[in-house]
């Protein structure tokens, strides 16, 4: 098999649109939860806070492709744009059909399905609808437009597996690579905030509810007074290319990937499992080599659900004990969903990089549930990471954990 390079990075996020941006919010320890009024229309919706990335230079695409691009798919192709960038990928390489793109989200744009709904309803009046409407709303319309955007001729592929997303995307470029059936690999993943995502958490009572006049303090992962996930938007794009043919062109390497896995509970279609869990990532150590004892640090998926950072506890209590540190990145950016595998990656790849934990905002007693494991909170902890383990968990009971070796 063929070993894999991460050699560039590039985000939209509630904190900043560049990676610089969004790193030095999060060294900040700032939070992108906010009031929004624009929800108070909307019966029956008791969460009203979200926390928003900004839409900006959009223009700059053009409008010919813009045109079948809703929200999150700018958003994806302004990060792919940043990480082509940074890995040093020319114009002329993204022709070579050997350079694949896999971008997944939860669903198309939602804020164009709903808009296409409330133009076709009320007259039932088809012609009201653009003709790139359409491409806006297909559930692989971030992997489309940025495939059409940059000429891609490989491989393209839409990994839609809700908060799991991304982190497919970037294990199945993974898999073509060391596979030898592409060499560079356009990975990640996008969302974007609209309403009715945000209610169909709310009906099962997985959304934030307590904090509404005062969006700072919510999320609260693992916190005692967690009360559930704020929803995000943006995107994470992580460049993965051939491990030597990056190293023969000189390309600055982030990380090396060693071990990848994602696997279904069968058990129920809302609620995490802890057993389902352990045996991914026990799965995903195997794969890469690895005893507990080798990780060095441990970035959870963490949402801030009462039973979801339960389970996810238990299973790194089970395999870890408290001994490797922990923490989660949702207490900042809220649950960017689709595309949190990607954004909250690339954040800890430049933790790894620079020996730096940042800590769960919002984190200040652990509620008795998700004890047992060793929580970085308050502030950054100063440790040396060779070796990190991101975990994502969606519903549907997808489960999915990619480890990490910094290079040397």
């Amino acid at each position: 098999m063929k070993r894999v390079a991460i050699t560039g990075l590039g985000v939209i996020t509630p904190l900043g649109n560049s990676v610089e941006d969004f790193i030095s919010a999060l060294q900040r320890q700032e939070n992108a939860s906010v009031y929004m009024p624009e929800w108070e229309k909307y019966k029956g919706l008791h969460c009203l806070v979200g926390a928003p990335a900004r839409l900006e230079n959009e223009k700059l695409i053009p409008r010919q492709n813009r045109r079948s691009m809703g929200r999150l798919s700018i958003f994806a192709v302004q990060a792919a744009q940043q990480a082509l960038l940074d890995a040093k990928i020319t114009p002329e390489a993204l022709a070579n059909s050997r350079l694949g793109c896999i971008i997944g989200s939860t669903m198309g744009s939602a804020e164009s399905i709903s808009e296409a709904f409330e133009t076709l309803i009320p007259d039932n009046d088809l012609s009201k609808l653009t003709s790139t409407k359409f491409f806006q709303c297909v559930s692989h319309t971030a992997a489309l437009n940025v495939g059409q955007f940059l000429g891609i001729t490989g491989t393209i592929i839409s990994t839609n597996a809700a908060c799991a997303s991304a982190l497919q995307a970037i294990g199945a470029g993974y898999d073509l690579i060391r596979s030898d059936q592409q060499d560079t690999v356009i990975c990640g993943g996008a969302e974007g905030l609209h309403p009715t995502v945000v209610g169909s958490f709310d009906v099962l009572f997985a959304t934030s509810t307590n904090f509404n006049q005062t969006p700072k303090q919510t999320p609260r992962p693992f916190d005692a007074q967690r009360d559930g996930l704020v929803c995000g938007e943006g995107s994470g794009i992580i460049i993965l290319e051939d491990y030597d043919l990056a190293k023969k062109r000189g390309a600055k390497i982030y990380a090396e990937i060693i071990g990848y896995s994602s696997f279904g509970n069968g058990h129920h279609v809302s609620e995490s499992n802890r057993e389902a869990i352990t045996s991914c990532i026990n799965e995903t150590l195997k794969r890469g080599g690895l005893y507990p004892q080798d990780i060095d640090y441990i970035n959870a998926h963490a949402t801030a659900t009462i039973q979801g950072d339960q389970e996810e506890t238990a299973a790194i209590t089970q395999i870890f004990g408290d001994k490797i540190p922990v923490s989660s990145l949702k207490g900042n950016i809220g649950h960017t969903l689709g595309a949190s595998g990607a954004i909250e990656l690339i954040a800890s790849l430049i933790m790894m990089e620079k020996n730096l934990i940042y800590p769960t905002l919002n984190l200040k007693t652990p509620d008795k549930d998700c004890q047992g494991i060793c929580h970085v909170m308050q502030k950054p902890l100063t440790k040396k990471i060779n070796i990190l383990l991101k975990n994502c968990f969606a519903f549907g009971g997808i489960n999915a954990s990619l480890v990490c070796k910094k290079e040397n």
